[in-house]
């Protein structure tokens, strides 16, 4: 690596450390490259001009990679960052004070007369070898020091599919309320991550097991407390959902957050979002999914139901809501995975039809209204066309100009007269 060789060149140590080393001894694709070095800041700057150096942790960031310094730290009074940092010479003390065992192995050299080799003072390859996540050094301090490390235990184990060593389990249960000292933010981001993974299901359980679940989703947690088989049902069922979402769409955090959710209404799913610091436009998307997708399907829908249906999501929303339900339906088995596969044919068949689902489909618009009718700007133009489309929707064969907007001068006369006037008084849903 161009970086290690620089500063190898400069008469520095460095060494890949972190996540990358651990997934290439793995044989995992690794991409988490970290470097750390005996190099101040300062120096790091000047071998590597037009880096950047914004926190007091040593840290610089160049070449597209984080380049930090050999450090010891001290008290952390927040459970989160550490009050002082004290740079160091020594790759062994830089070592010691990571999380987990398996993140402590460095691969590298302290200068260009050395051979490069691994440096594993934590046994981190015999866990690797035993499929284990064990804490670096004292579980319960390193846990106090820092609550992220809770959630990062948890990831890792969920996506190495490897068992947590029995002491530091028991210091995660103790340390579980600890995560509230980490920003929303953070935890977040943490969880984004969970729901990449191959079986996220995974992650959630230990979260609950180890009662860190009621810190950070005590939407799902909820599920459990509820009490009896119920809850527990509810539980098992967001996660089989989720599990099999992922499966069908890998990347679509949209879906895997509403199978998630999928359990409670879409409110709690709202809060839960709000607080993870989701963006205002998947929340928007996720509750929506949540709203929608339990809604019973029957084979007694009419092709206007599925219509009607349709027409609940946005167009480019629609796939991921089929997509959800079928995932839903898998968890639960039986004959709902038969109706879904049926809504799923019924649905591409008023695709192909072009059936109109929403007011832009409609073969006329507010313009229209305006300009033949004169129709002066208001409110009465979003109801005629909420009802224009509400009768689409039951025959799309009226969906043309001319028909619409002989009805439309009808529906103008209605209100004229006192008809209704409000959209939920037309017949719309």
């Amino acid at each position: 690596m161009a970086v290690l060789e620089t500063l190898w060149r400069n008469d520095h140590a460095a060494y890949l450390v972190g996540g990358g080393v651990r997934d290439a001894l793995l044989g995992l694709p690794a991409s988490d490259w970290d470097v750390a070095t005996d190099a101040r800041p300062e120096r790091i700057l000047a071998v590597f001009p037009g880096g950047t150096y914004e926190n007091r942790f040593g840290t610089v960031l160049a070449r597209g990679l984080e380049i930090t310094t050999f450090r010891r730290e001290h008290r952390y009074a927040d459970h989160r960052r550490p009050d002082s940092v004290t740079f160091s010479d020594d790759i062994y003390e830089d070592l010691a004070r990571r999380d987990l065992t398996i993140n402590a192995i460095a691969w590298g050299r302290r200068g260009p007369a050395m051979a490069a080799r691994l440096v594993d003072p934590a046994d981190g390859q015999g866990d690797l070898q035993a499929h284990l996540v064990r804490a670096v050094g004292d579980p319960s301090r390193r846990f106090d020091e820092d609550a992220l490390r809770l959630l990062r235990a948890v990831r890792i184990a969920a996506k190495l599919d490897f068992a947590i060593e029995p002491v530091t389990w028991a210091a995660m249960v103790a340390h579980a309320a600890d995560v509230e000292w980490v920003s929303e933010e953070r935890v977040g981001s943490e969880v984004r991550d969970m729901l990449t993974l191959d079986r996220p299901s995974r992650a959630f359980r230990l979260l609950r097991e180890s009662g860190i679940l009621t810190t950070v989703l005590p939407e799902l947690q909820a599920l459990v407390d509820a009490g009896g088989t119920e809850g527990h049902d509810g539980f098992e069922r967001s996660l089989d959902g989720l599990d099999m979402a992922v499966a069908a769409a890998p990347g679509n955090e949209r879906m895997a957050w509403a199978a998630l959710l999928g359990e409670s209404d879409s409110g709690k799913a709202r809060a839960a979002l709000e607080r993870l610091r989701v963006s205002g436009r998947d929340r928007d998307a996720v509750c929506l999914l949540v709203d929608q997708a339990p809604v019973e399907y029957g084979r007694a829908w009419s092709d206007a139901d599925v219509r009607r249906y349709m027409g609940q999501v946005p167009p480019d929303l629609l796939d991921d809501l089929l997509a959800l339900r079928q995932a839903r339906a898998g968890a639960s088995g039986g004959a709902a995975v038969e109706l879904e596969a049926e809504l799923a044919e019924r649905v591409l068949a008023q695709r192909s039809a072009g059936s109109a689902l929403t007011l832009a489909g409609l073969a006329i618009d507010g313009r229209d209204l305006q300009a033949t009718l004169g129709i002066a700007e208001g409110p009465a133009i979003g109801v005629i066309l909420d009802r224009l489309l509400t009768d689409v929707i039951e025959d799309p064969s009226l969906n043309r100009r001319v028909t619409l907007l002989t009805r439309a001068g009808l529906i103008l006369d209605d209100l004229a007269q006192g008809g209704p006037s409000r959209p939920d008084e037309t017949g719309m849903e």
